[in-house]
């Protein structure tokens, strides 16, 4: 992990946030995608929710589910978010997570 700045962080976060949006909007899944300010949050069929949400003062990226929460932190020589608990990395978790809480299969 590396330090970064503001500006930096924004955007690592702004691109994950893009990339969500656009797999939500390009595919046929019935998951509800909305961005209000630094929270993404997905709303499934079966109304369940799922926040990714910025965490500016630790330069994180929170993930919260109905399984649990994750916190990660960019890791500049893998170019990952990293859990900053299990180490797993952010799009396969969110991959697995999206699927054990709703049931759709995507990829990101």
């Amino acid at each position: 992990m590396i330090v970064m700045n503001d500006s930096q962080y924004h955007q690592l976060v702004d691109d994950a946030f893009e990339r969500i949006e656009q797999t939500m909007d390009s595919d046929d899944f019935d998951i509800e995608c909305d961005i209000n300010g630094g929270v993404l949050t997905l709303e499934f069929e079966n109304r369940s929710k799922m926040v990714i949400n910025k965490q500016e003062p630790l330069h994180q990226l929170w993930l919260a589910t109905k399984f649990g929460g994750y916190h990660f932190e960019w890791h500049e020589a893998e170019q990952q978010w990293i859990c900053n608990r299990s180490g797993n990395e952010f799009w396969s978790l969110l991959v697995e997570s999206i699927t054990k809480q709703s049931g759709e299969k995507l990829s990101f």
